[in-house]
């Protein structure tokens, strides 16, 4: 058997060779890509970060407050509107359709 131990000897020689290969190559690859102007190496060994829906909103308006003050105009905050005023709305909108109704009958 001390052939197949020389042959698996052989075959991690083989492997360390070629991953060093390997590491040359992505160094050279990264070396090229720097030179190019595209930056980091497609495969980079940091993995993608995940942002969710809301948080992408939130930093969208976060950028864009940011843009609108180093231009000198910020976003008008948007005002709310009270339960009374919204009740008082809404029964003087009442009063217009009944008054259309009591027309459309006439």
């Amino acid at each position: 058997m001390p052939s197949l131990g020389n042959a698996l000897q052989e075959l991690r020689e083989d492997r360390s060779a070629t991953q060093l290969r390997l590491e040359k190559l992505n160094q050279a690859i990264s070396v090229i890509e720097s030179l190019n102007g595209t930056g980091v190496s497609r495969r980079s060994s940091r993995a993608t970060r995940i942002v969710s829906a809301v948080s992408r909103r939130r930093m969208a308006l976060a950028q864009k407050a940011r843009w609108a003050k180093a231009k000198g105009h910020a976003p008008k905050p948007k005002h709310t509107m009270s339960a009374s005023a919204r009740r008082k709305i809404a029964a003087a909108q009442r009063v217009r359709w009944a008054k259309l109704k009591a027309a459309k009958k006439k």
